[in-house]
């Protein structure tokens, strides 16, 4: 599961690394959440950095208070699924961060907290994970409500110890392009889920600040060292 990450870098940064105009309201994040408007590219407008709600909420759905939200996609069962389905073949994105967080839990038979840590390259670059982005439309009033969700794959060696999910990282310029590409086909698309190379990502323990979405500032990214 991916259920946090950060966003850190100025808007200029973002426009160069992902060759995509930044709207003035993009703020740095360092506790993305669900349910917040948040920074996506999609494969209908590549060329613009959009925000939309965190937690899919597909076009189809009716009632939506009763409705699940997901806020990741297992991307094994992408073609399994016909909502999910339908997405991968005409509604992908580009979820723009800079790290995520997993919480560990604490080993068998111990007690404590599950401990937080934040993952990024090595680099310390903005990277892009795959996403499915829908709109659902508000038949009475019109309003058009842009969501999306994460996907998720196995974990690499990195990873294995504190999580048994990660979120996709694109790996590249090139993987990126080939995502948002509607030329591409389901089977091609599907080849690019895959954990990124642990060798070219880092990990460090941070403090129980990220554990509420009410927090959001640099403590939340800040190295913590738990007893």
């Amino acid at each position: 599961m991916c259920g946090r990450y950060t966003l850190t870098v100025p808007p200029s940064l973002l426009e160069k690394r992902f060759e995509a105009s930044v709207p003035l309201d993009v703020a740095p994040t360092y506790n993305a959440a669900p349910s917040q408007r948040l920074p996506i590219i999609t494969n209908t407008e590549p060329g613009k950095v959009q925000l939309f709600q965190w937690g899919l909420l597909p076009a189809w759905v009716k009632d939506v208070k009763a409705a699940p939200k997901p806020i990741n996609a297992r991307a094994e069962t992408l073609p399994e699924k016909p909502s999910f389905r339908q997405l991968l073949q005409r509604r992908r994105c580009l979820v723009l961060a800079d790290s995520f967080y997993e919480w560990q839990r604490p080993a068998t038979g111990s007690k404590g907290p599950k401990v937080p840590h934040r993952i990024l390259l090595r680099t310390e670059q903005p990277f892009a994970l795959a996403g499915l982005w829908d709109e659902w439309v508000n038949r009475e009033t019109g309003e058009v409500q842009p969501t999306f969700t994460i996907i998720t794959t196995e974990p690499n060696t990195l990873m294995t110890g504190i999580h048994d999910r990660m979120p996709v990282i694109l790996p590249g310029r090139e993987a990126e392009l080939a995502w948002l590409d509607d030329h591409v086909g389901a089977q091609e698309h599907l080849q690019l889920l895959r954990p990124h190379a642990a060798e070219l990502m880092h990990e460090y323990t941070v403090g129980a600040q990220v554990n509420s979405p009410g927090n959001n500032d640099a403590t939340c990214a800040a190295s913590f060292t738990w007893e």
